[in-house]
């Protein structure tokens, strides 16, 4: 476990810690880069708050004047809530940190940041992945690979190439866990048609399976996939995807441009449908993420 002067645990969860209790990571993108005010605000509490009812401690994570932050207080959410912040992925997490600046923080680096604090589960929404444009990959895929934490997600998001994002998983043996389902979450969509190799059927056999890749001594990460109860239909969303990323060419944009642009041309398309599915998956993947951390 990693102790730095650059990563500061909130009192509440190095006690959990401390103590054994569940604690689950949340990240704080949604609440930098996912909504706009005051909703973004409003989600993370709803999350935080959707952890404890389920009876564990949420850690949301955030990086705040060059400090990697394990359990944002309140005050510090509403300040990554009022606008301004940067979006710490690995690759750029040293140099905000040394700049003594302040930014949500993606999948990866809030894996990295559960990781180093000892917190076992992480709930998101959806994970980066492989997407259309050649070579352009998250540095999620390989930070779930690294990292030893369970990961709770709806799938990959709608706009990525989700077989290649599957193979790319595997080629790096991070175990996918179909959660009562034998197919891939398809984010805004229950279910994708890619079948899983492996189902469970309960929290506790996540923290099992976890435990063996442990004792096995793999040091990847697994990833538990968990169809949303209420999504899009598949047709429909494929024809928003197809407009939007028609459009996100003919305005020349690539690299980390096309990502926000597509969320929001999809959000625009869909009548606010996208956003609407999407905030129901980020409560029920912490809701899971609390009942797996409770089993471990």
């Amino acid at each position: 476990m990693m102790r730095s002067m650059k990563l500061r645990i909130h009192p509440e969860v190095k006690s959990a810690l401390d103590a054994s209790q569940a604690v689950v990571a949340l990240e704080s993108t949604v609440i930098t880069h996912g909504l706009p005010q005051p909703q973004n605000l409003e989600l993370a509490e709803t999350l935080e708050q959707t952890v404890r009812d389920a009876g564990a401690v949420p850690a949301t994570v955030g990086v705040l004047a060059g400090g990697l932050v394990v359990g944002l207080s309140p005050e510090e959410r509403e300040y990554l809530a009022s606008g301004g912040a940067d979006k710490a992925s690995l690759w750029n997490l040293a140099a905000l940190l040394a700049q003594g600046k302040s930014a949500g923080t993606t999948v990866a680096t809030t894996l990295h940041a559960a990781h180093a604090a000892g917190i076992s589960v992480f709930a998101t929404g959806g994970i980066g992945g492989v997407h259309a444009e050649a070579f352009d990959e998250s540095a999620d895929l390989f930070a779930l690979a690294r990292y030893s934490v369970i990961t709770v997600c709806a799938g990959p998001k709608s706009i990525l190439d989700v077989g290649a994002t599957l193979e790319r998983l595997e080629s790096l043996g991070v175990p996918v866990l179909g959660y009562q389902s034998d197919y891939l979450a398809g984010f805004h969509v229950p279910l994708t048609t890619r079948a899983l190799p492996n189902r469970i059927e309960s929290p506790g056999e996540a923290a099992q399976i976890l435990a063996v890749q442990r004792e096995l001594g793999l040091r990847q990460g697994i990833l538990v996939s968990n169809p949303v109860s209420r999504g899009l239909d598949a047709e429909l969303l494929d024809d928003w995807i197809y407009k939007a990323y028609a459009e996100a060419y003919e305005e020349g944009l690539k690299g980390r441009d096309i990502t926000p642009f597509m969320l929001a041309k999809l959000n625009e398309l869909s009548g606010g449908d996208t956003v609407s599915v999407n905030l129901l998956l980020l409560e029920e993947n912490a809701r899971l993420a609390a009942k797996i951390a409770l089993t471990i």
